[in-house]
């Protein structure tokens, strides 16, 4: 069964297509990676996926329901989740403090409750508190829950908005460059984390540089080259696939093929 379906999606910005009719079925229960050269859409794809991109053409689905121009807020709604390139995280709160944002979509108290110090609202922060308890511990960084993010290194601050989006309870995951940024220790991590959230009940979508890391923990690899589906395939089949190390490489395959691998 596909968590995520993605038909014949286009976007255009000006005269540039970055994206030209691509498609894709994500399993679920998996690691799916999407990989490509600098400027092949892949980021575009996951703005698009994620609701902050609207699409020209082409559908997406979540579930089996077209979710096609929904609002990112109402994809959370729905099960999905994603973390970005950049580091989104607040300075100057906890690393518990921060990840209880990710669960805001699962309260039912509102401000009047708040206001009024109603019974319900410390019920409501207590379960938040515990849910972000937990996505810190799924993570390993309970030791730290209480310190400011600002004092913390960057491989933890990286696992901490991985932990934020596993309090919103997903079903399915984008992480944006999860490793970007990070020394080889914390590649090495974050690779275990990934590849244990699928345990979970969590569908992993991945866009990642680190080519050690993809081909290391992805079930299935999706290719963009121009804004196109180009390949895909398991790690091996990836690794020794003509097109994509002529995507990679400038079309010059007989260059070493552990550029993409």
């Amino acid at each position: 069964m596909s968590v995520l379906s993605v038909s014949d999606l286009s976007i255009a910005f000006g005269g540039v297509r970055a994206l030209d009719r691509v498609c894709l079925e994500v399993p679920a229960g998996c690691v799916f990676s999407i990989i490509g050269p600098n400027g092949a859409g892949k980021t575009t794809l996951f703005n698009a996926i994620s609701g902050l991109y609207a699409a020209d053409t082409g559908h997406v689905r979540l579930g089996g329901e077209d979710v096609t121009g929904r609002y990112p807020e109402e994809l959370a709604h729905r099960g999905l989740s994603r973390t970005f390139q950049n580091l989104q995280v607040f300075g100057h709160m906890t690393a518990l403090e921060n990840v209880m944002v990710g669960h805001h979509r699962h309260e039912r108290s509102g401000i009047l409750a708040d206001l009024l110090h109603l019974p319900a609202c410390g019920q409501q922060n207590a379960r938040t508190r515990a849910a972000a308890r937990n996505a810190l511990d799924r993570v390993g960084l309970m030791a730290v829950a209480d310190r400011a993010a600002a004092g913390l290194a960057y491989g933890a601050l990286k696992r901490i908005e991985i932990a934020r989006a596993l309090a919103s309870r997903p079903k399915l995951l984008l992480l944006d460059e999860p490793a970007a940024g990070c020394n080889a220790t914390e590649s090495a991590e974050l690779a275990a984390l990934i590849r244990g959230l699928p345990r979970d009940g969590i569908t992993i979508l991945l866009v990642e540089h680190d080519m050690r890391l993809v081909m290391g923990i992805s079930e299935r690899i999706h290719v963009l080259a121009n804004g196109r589906s180009l390949a895909e395939g398991t790690a091996a089949e990836i690794r020794t696939n003509d097109a994509v190390i002529a995507a990679y490489l400038g079309g010059n395959t007989s260059k070493d093929r552990h550029a993409v691998g």
